[in-house]
């Protein structure tokens, strides 16, 4: 693994606008990003119909930075890729989770002209956790072992299963070789039968103020084997989302993921 990235462009602190800065997320990411001397915060915006103090409009945001990170909504974080797109900038770092097909569509096209990174989990330990998880799908195989993800958020969390937890499948998928919506099964109810071999199930819980939990259980008649990982407060992710930042910074166009910035895969783009 690299180590995670703190130089400047140039010499020069990146300038930083951040997207929903009213927001949970926003709002820590705007404090993390100014206690930052690499960084810059030159604007930060919400949507038009929210009043705050030192808030600009989106278009003056745009123009002011060269990277704007965004943990708002996909349908509004879909949007702000294809306009930054067809502005030629700024690059982006998106950390909304639940986008649809359209949405990743959209946000594709504008990688073929800005630079962006999109992840469904910004923490180093749970991208550390599904290195983790491709290893031990790869060694415990489907005729012995049972996989169940777990992941636990937020009353106000919008999406299930979580990003983090679709891409902790999408590893365990990926180290057995097979697809995960081939072998996805995403709720059980009623009278289901037996299990088959192979599948990979996601339970959900949703509560209160949790962060975020998330587990990854290999399952045989005399084991249990239980990789998981607890988010203690946003602050990780918004020291992630930095990192992410500083390393898209001298990046071409593309769609990166916190794998790359962190090392663990080569760069999509080369």
């Amino acid at each position: 693994m690299t180590p995670l990235p703190t130089t400047t462009k140039q010499g020069a602190p990146i300038k930083i606008a951040v997207a929903g800065a009213l927001g949970r997320m926003g709002k820590v990411v705007s404090d993390a990003v100014a206690a930052d001397p690499g960084l810059a915060l030159v604007a930060r915006f919400d949507r038009p119909d929210l009043a705050g103090e030192g808030l600009v409009s989106q278009d003056a945001a745009l123009a002011a930075a060269e990277i704007v990170i965004d943990f708002t909504l996909p349908a509004a974080s879909a949007a702000l890729a294809t306009l930054c797109a067809g502005r030629g900038g700024p690059s982006l770092i998106l950390g909304a989770t639940g986008f649809d097909e359209t949405q990743i569509a959209a946000i594709a096209a504008a990688a073929s002209r800005i630079a962006i990174v999109r992840a469904g989990n910004f923490s180093l330990g749970l991208n550390l956790v599904m290195g983790f998880v491709e290893q031990a799908a790869r060694q415990l195989g489907p005729d012995a072992y049972d996989i169940e993800v777990f992941e636990a958020h937020h009353r106000r969390k919008i999406d299930a299963p979580s990003g983090a937890a679709l891409m902790l499948g999408a590893a365990a998928a990926k180290g057995r070789g097979v697809a995960l919506d081939d072998v996805a099964k995403r709720g059980r109810d009623g009278v289901t039968g037996a299990r088959p071999a192979g599948e990979i199930g996601f339970s959900v819980m949703r509560g209160g103020g949790i962060v975020g939990e998330h587990s990854v259980s290999f399952i045989a008649e005399d084991e249990i084997l239980t990789l998981s990982h607890s988010a203690r407060d946003r602050g990780l992710f918004a020291r992630g989302a930095l990192a992410a930042a500083h390393w898209v910074a001298s990046r071409p166009p593309g769609e990166y993921t916190m794998r790359d910035v962190l090392g663990f895969s080569a760069p999509a783009n080369g």
